[in-house]
């Protein structure tokens, strides 16, 4: 197995999870009391995070976009 294999971490559950652990992130990075080889390894994870955040964002607008096109969904209207 390769070292980065065994070093990442799991996919997060689920969007709002991925979110929660770029905010934490977040607030590793802003703390500035981070050692530079965690600052590293805090960047690395929450760009895997983000991209799994846009990607999932791109699906539900993709899911949506087909719904529209099929007439399924009806336009947001405000009261």
């Amino acid at each position: 197995m390769s070292r980065k294999a065994a070093s990442s971490p799991a996919q997060p559950a689920s969007y709002g999870e991925a979110v929660q652990q770029l905010e934490q992130l977040i607030a590793g990075l802003e703390s500035g009391q981070l050692p530079l080889e965690e600052l590293l390894g805090h960047y690395q994870r929450g760009t895997e995070l983000l991209r799994y955040c846009r990607d999932r964002l791109q699906a539900v607008e993709d899911q949506v976009r087909v719904l529209d096109e099929r007439g399924d969904v009806k336009p947001w209207m405000p009261e």
